[in-house]
């Protein structure tokens, strides 16, 4: 059996399928609905709905992942305090060695006048 007998048997099987518009149109929302309804074509899409709400991970918990939720959720504290801390640190690591440079040339110039 080749591929075009494959593809002539599900025409007929759809054929014999679609004999009422109903059935038509049943078949029609099944194919549009990849087979899995109007709930299972929509639930994705909520999905990203929810998740699309920064910080709450809602999506996940949408699909009952509620650990993976907790698990990002207690992942984003530090991120969040990298993030916001970041620049603190940057800008103290700057006067930092500001700092020392001037210690250690105030030091050089107190040994090279003694």
């Amino acid at each position: 059996m080749d591929e075009g007998d494959v593809g002539i048997d599900i025409v007929e099987e759809l054929r014999g399928r679609a004999r009422t518009p109903v059935n038509v149109l049943r078949i029609i929302w099944y194919e549009f609905s990849g087979g899995v309804g109007p709930w299972g074509a929509l639930r994705p899409l909520i999905a990203i709905g929810l998740a699309l709400v920064p910080f709450l991970f809602l999506g996940q918990h949408f699909n009952r992942q509620h650990a993976k939720a907790r698990d990002w959720t207690l992942l984003q504290v530090p991120l969040l305090l990298s993030i916001l801390l970041w620049p603190l640190l940057y800008i103290y690591s700057i006067v930092d060695a500001w700092w020392l440079a001037n210690e250690r040339a105030a030091e050089a110039t107190k040994t090279a006048t003694v």
